[in-house]
């Protein structure tokens, strides 16, 4: 008993560690093993019966060994039962044709589920007036992210649908209401202090333009270095105004973005910008505009190119790309420049997030713009990919699904 104890708690303690690692969730980790445990108890029950009535009556010390056992591995099962019943997430145990088989107290207050009328219940008829039916009849592939709980609506959750066990599903919801809470009291924060840093930099930026540096020679760097910081400081803001403004809009208002000329356009800002250092290739193959916001794509696709020609070192090559791919078409930027390591890639897009601080700084980047492509492309159901090779350049992929295409006619490509 004392091993099989052991055993059981050594494993739950490696599902909490495991769950922390990989993504902070230890109570999903918890969840996973308790469950895996529970059902191997059960297994062990079932084999142990076979084992018994197989056994001659004549042997009644045999008998009582599989007797102690068995009561061992049942206390232990109560004593799992009795640990994932009483989880902060909500854990469903569901069988292939998604009838519920068990869930734990949770499962009652989040997602609405009762005892004992709900075993056996088809989940996806249960919750039927609810984000998480549709989500479910679809085959829930992804994690279903930020939805009203069924069973209080003041709650907001994130919901998994895990492959378990032999033909069986594992539903787990994680209660997300004070992080929620939370992010939103960010944004309103930045969306606030950024409107009142926005007149004090204006005026002081104002005051600046008036004083000549050639009406005091000795000040002429220090007012240029002013001019500078409160210019770029006042880009700080008006992407920070940008991000808030995305992340709370929800949809964009649809409307025909002619591709031909904005990639005419955005070849010519690379220009400007490079002013000669560099070589700026435009292939444009795909021969279809997008559906979307003209304002916000062509801020995230200028984005896109001008930290190309930031951060290519002069004489190298930013080769801008609009081609066809087996899911609708791709807006590309690839450059030659200095290249990031694997380890940055996946944080690239977190507001702020620098590579080279001191490299961004020298560039004049306001370390929002990747962030603001992010958003960008969520709200045109797109992704933005990122591939790049130390010492050998960078490629940034927006990939737009056949639904945002529009032919040369105006028709929507099928």
């Amino acid at each position: 008993m004392p091993i099989l104890a052991a055993w059981l708690g050594g494993g739950l303690l490696a599902g909490a560690l495991l769950g922390h690692f990989a993504g902070g969730h230890a109570a999903l980790g918890f969840a996973v093993v308790a469950a895996a445990e529970i059902v191997l108890l059960l297994s062990s029950i079932g084999h142990l019966r076979s084992a018994m009535m197989t056994t001659s009556p004549t042997s009644p010390p045999l008998h009582d060994r599989f007797m102690t056992r068995t009561r061992r591995i049942a206390s232990s099962l109560r004593d799992l039962r009795s640990a994932a019943g009483n989880l902060p997430d909500a854990v469903v145990l569901l069988d292939n044709e998604q009838h519920v088989r068990w869930f734990n107290h949770a499962a009652e207050d989040l997602l609405g589920l009762r005892r004992p009328q709900d075993r056996g219940a088809d989940l996806h008829e249960r919750l039927s007036s609810s984000d998480l039916a549709g989500w479910l009849q679809d085959g829930a592939r992804e994690p279903l992210n930020d939805i009203v709980a069924p069973g209080r609506p003041d709650r907001h959750l994130n919901v998994t649908l895990l492959p378990f066990g032999r033909r069986q599903r594992l539903l787990l919801a994680r209660d997300i209401s004070d992080l929620t809470r939370l992010e939103q009291v960010r944004r309103d924060f930045v969306a606030n202090v950024s409107h009142e840093l926005r007149t004090p930099l204006t005026v002081i930026h104002g005051y600046l333009e008036l004083l000549d540096p050639e009406d005091v020679p000795e000040l002429a760097p220090v007012l240029g270095e002013m001019r500078a910081q409160s210019k770029r400081m006042g880009q700080i803001v008006e992407d920070l105004l940008t991000l808030s403004r995305l992340e709370t809009q929800e949809h964009v208002t649809d409307e025909r973005v002619a591709m031909a000329p904005l990639l005419a356009t955005l070849r010519k800002e690379a220009e400007a910008l490079s002013q000669g250092r560099h070589k700026i290739v435009l292939e444009s193959t795909a021969e279809a505009d997008l559906l979307g916001s003209p304002k916000d794509l062509h801020s995230a696709l200028s984005n896109l190119v001008s930290n190309a020609v930031r951060y290519t070192p002069a004489g190298g090559t930013i080769t801008i790309r609009w081609q066809r791919s087996p899911e609708g078409a791709v807006y590309s930027v690839s450059d030659t420049g200095f290249g990031i390591p694997a380890s940055h890639l996946s944080r690239l897009t977190e507001r702020f997030y620098r590579v080279s601080s001191s490299r961004s700084r020298d560039s004049g980047g306001t370390g929002l713009g990747l962030s603001i492509v992010k958003h960008v492309l969520n709200l045109h159901q797109a992704r933005l990919q990122i591939e790049s090779t130390p010492g050998q350049g960078s490629t940034f992929s927006c990939h737009f699904g056949r639904e945002r295409l529009l032919g040369p006619a105006g028709a929507d490509e099928s």
